[in-house]
């Protein structure tokens, strides 16, 4: 079974990531900016939260907040799951259907090394069911 780290070393291990102390509207605007669902929330190097679309939909709009005037510290998700790129993507697809969660970040030995999101598990299944399939056919076919 491939593991996070072949994954991440397929989609490369780049994370945007914002401030505790700035605004759910900047962190909106680096969103946008990054065409991205979601940002790790740090202090200097260590991961304190994580912030997505879906806490802005859920926390700021249905419940009347106002995006320029609230800092992050107080939405983001500060239990955040994680994952080690020894981890299956079986367990990445686990732990996201378990805890109905989008995003996972990737930290090794105390160290932020990557982020995974549900599409990029997904995408990776896809690739290796097309690959079966394709061997498959091979074989069927004797042109193996």
């Amino acid at each position: 079974m491939d593991s996070v780290a072949q994954l991440l070393k397929e989609k490369g291990n780049h994370v945007w990531t914002i401030s505790p102390n700035k605004t759910v509207y900047q962190a909106l605007e680096l969103l946008a900016e990054k065409e991205v669902g979601a940002l790790l929330v740090t202090e200097g190097s260590k991961v304190v939260g994580i912030f997505s679309e879906r806490d802005y939909a859920r926390k700021v709009i249905l419940q009347g907040k106002s995006s320029v005037n609230t800092n992050l510290s107080q939405l983001m998700v500060k239990e955040v799951i994680y994952v080690t790129s020894k981890e299956s993507i079986d367990e990445c697809m686990g732990l996201m259907t378990e805890n109905r969660i989008r995003h996972l970040p990737v930290i090794d030995d105390g160290e932020l090394t990557g982020l995974v999101s549900i599409g990029d598990v997904v995408r990776h299944i896809i690739s290796i069911q097309k690959f079966k399939i394709n061997e498959l056919k091979k074989y069927i076919t004797g042109s193996y």
